[in-house]
Protein backbone atom coordinates (compact mmCIF):
# COMPACT_ATOMS: atom_id res chain seq x y z
CA UNK A 1 0.00 0.00 0.00
CA UNK A 2 1.13 3.42 -1.09
CA UNK A 3 0.82 6.75 1.49
CA UNK A 4 0.65 9.53 -0.06
CA UNK A 5 1.07 13.11 1.34
CA UNK A 6 0.15 15.84 -0.64
CA UNK A 7 1.48 19.85 0.40
CA UNK A 8 0.02 23.35 -0.51
CA UNK A 9 0.82 26.15 0.82
CA UNK A 10 -2.23 27.32 0.09
CA UNK A 11 -5.37 26.18 2.80
CA UNK A 12 -8.16 26.45 -0.27
CA UNK A 13 -5.86 24.00 -2.38
CA UNK A 14 -5.51 21.87 0.44
CA UNK A 15 -9.17 22.05 1.25
CA UNK A 16 -10.02 21.11 -2.48
CA UNK A 17 -6.96 17.81 -2.26
CA UNK A 18 -8.61 16.80 1.00
CA UNK A 19 -12.17 16.55 -0.80
CA UNK A 20 -10.55 14.81 -4.18
CA UNK A 21 -9.05 12.48 -2.16
CA UNK A 22 -11.71 11.48 0.04
CA UNK A 23 -14.06 11.31 -3.45
CA UNK A 24 -11.53 9.19 -4.99
CA UNK A 25 -11.85 6.74 -1.82
CA UNK A 26 -15.31 6.50 -2.22
CA UNK A 27 -15.35 6.12 -6.22
CA UNK A 28 -12.51 3.60 -6.02
CA UNK A 29 -12.93 1.47 -3.28
CA UNK A 30 -10.19 -0.58 -1.82
CA UNK A 31 -7.59 0.98 -4.29
CA UNK A 32 -7.21 4.00 -2.49
CA UNK A 33 -7.64 3.58 1.28
CA UNK A 34 -9.03 6.42 3.46
CA UNK A 35 -6.24 7.67 5.21
CA UNK A 36 -3.80 6.32 2.85
CA UNK A 37 -3.51 10.33 1.67
CA UNK A 38 -2.76 13.27 3.54
CA UNK A 39 -2.99 17.03 3.04
CA UNK A 40 -0.60 18.98 4.66
CA UNK A 41 -1.32 22.76 4.72
CA UNK A 42 2.14 24.96 4.74
CA UNK A 43 5.18 26.28 2.73
CA UNK A 44 7.71 23.48 2.27
CA UNK A 45 10.28 25.31 4.31
CA UNK A 46 8.49 24.92 7.17
CA UNK A 47 6.58 21.11 6.77
CA UNK A 48 10.86 20.18 6.40
CA UNK A 49 11.19 21.10 9.66
CA UNK A 50 8.59 18.85 11.21
CA UNK A 51 9.73 15.84 12.56
CA UNK A 52 7.32 13.36 10.61
CA UNK A 53 8.33 15.13 7.36
CA UNK A 54 11.81 15.74 7.27
CA UNK A 55 14.04 12.27 5.15
CA UNK A 56 10.99 10.65 5.34
CA UNK A 57 10.13 9.63 1.85
CA UNK A 58 11.67 8.08 -0.65
CA UNK A 59 10.00 9.68 -3.53
CA UNK A 60 8.84 13.49 -3.77
CA UNK A 61 7.21 14.66 -6.99
CA UNK A 62 7.58 18.46 -7.71
CA UNK A 63 6.43 20.80 -10.40
CA UNK A 64 8.72 23.31 -11.12
CA UNK A 65 7.47 25.84 -8.59
CA UNK A 66 10.28 28.31 -9.25
CA UNK A 67 14.29 28.05 -10.01
CA UNK A 68 16.02 25.02 -9.67
CA UNK A 69 17.71 26.21 -6.38
CA UNK A 70 14.03 26.65 -4.90
CA UNK A 71 13.00 23.44 -6.28
CA UNK A 72 15.93 21.58 -5.01
CA UNK A 73 16.40 23.30 -1.35
CA UNK A 74 12.51 23.09 -0.80
CA UNK A 75 12.25 19.21 -1.71
CA UNK A 76 15.81 17.94 -0.87
CA UNK A 77 15.05 17.42 3.38
CA UNK A 78 12.27 15.29 2.28
CA UNK A 79 14.31 12.26 0.89
CA UNK A 80 15.68 9.98 3.03
CA UNK A 81 19.12 8.87 1.73
CA UNK A 82 18.72 6.71 -1.37
CA UNK A 83 15.09 8.33 -2.43
CA UNK A 84 14.64 10.22 -5.26
CA UNK A 85 13.08 13.53 -6.42
CA UNK A 86 10.79 14.04 -9.89
CA UNK A 87 10.98 17.45 -11.19
CA UNK A 88 8.55 18.68 -13.75
CA UNK A 89 10.80 20.63 -16.33
CA UNK A 90 9.27 23.17 -19.42
CA UNK A 91 9.72 21.13 -22.21
CA UNK A 92 13.00 22.12 -24.73
CA UNK A 93 14.62 23.16 -21.74
CA UNK A 94 18.57 22.71 -21.56
CA UNK A 95 19.93 20.65 -18.30
CA UNK A 96 19.87 23.51 -15.56
CA UNK A 97 20.66 21.57 -12.30
CA UNK A 98 24.62 21.79 -11.67
CA UNK A 99 26.25 18.84 -9.80
CA UNK A 100 28.30 21.33 -7.74
CA UNK A 101 25.19 23.25 -6.63
CA UNK A 102 22.91 20.46 -5.71
CA UNK A 103 25.57 18.75 -3.95
CA UNK A 104 25.19 21.23 -1.12
CA UNK A 105 21.91 19.42 -0.05
CA UNK A 106 22.89 15.54 -0.81
CA UNK A 107 21.67 15.62 -3.98
CA UNK A 108 23.45 14.68 -7.53
CA UNK A 109 21.53 14.85 -10.67
CA UNK A 110 20.64 11.26 -12.32
CA UNK A 111 18.26 10.71 -15.32
CA UNK A 112 16.67 13.46 -17.52
CA UNK A 113 13.55 12.93 -19.70
CA UNK A 114 12.50 15.41 -22.37
CA UNK A 115 9.93 12.73 -24.27
CA UNK A 116 6.19 12.60 -24.06
CA UNK A 117 6.99 14.87 -21.04
CA UNK A 118 10.19 16.83 -19.69
CA UNK A 119 11.31 15.70 -16.02
CA UNK A 120 14.71 15.44 -14.21
CA UNK A 121 15.56 12.69 -11.25
CA UNK A 122 17.56 14.27 -8.80
CA UNK A 123 18.83 11.66 -6.41
CA UNK A 124 19.59 12.26 -2.63
CA UNK A 125 23.37 10.55 -1.81
CA UNK A 126 23.26 12.35 1.38
CA UNK A 127 21.47 13.36 4.14
CA UNK A 128 20.56 16.92 3.48
CA UNK A 129 22.38 19.41 5.85
CA UNK A 130 20.30 20.09 8.79
CA UNK A 131 20.29 24.36 7.98
CA UNK A 132 18.03 23.58 4.51
CA UNK A 133 15.58 24.70 4.10
CA UNK A 134 16.60 28.00 5.09
CA UNK A 135 13.43 30.38 6.59
CA UNK A 136 10.21 31.16 4.55
CA UNK A 137 11.44 32.77 1.39
CA UNK A 138 15.26 33.25 1.72
CA UNK A 139 15.84 29.93 -0.94
CA UNK A 140 14.02 32.42 -3.54
CA UNK A 141 15.95 35.94 -2.40
CA UNK A 142 19.08 34.55 -2.29
CA UNK A 143 19.47 31.18 -4.41
CA UNK A 144 22.13 28.54 -3.20
CA UNK A 145 23.12 28.55 -7.01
Amino acid sequence: MLDWVLLDGSVTRGHFLREAADQLAEVRPGQLPRGGVRVVEARAEDAARRADLRAAFDLVVVRSFGPPAVTAECGAPFLEVGGRMVVAEPPDQEPRWPADGLAQLGLAPGRRVTEPSAFQVLEQVAPCPDRYPRRVGIPAKRPLF
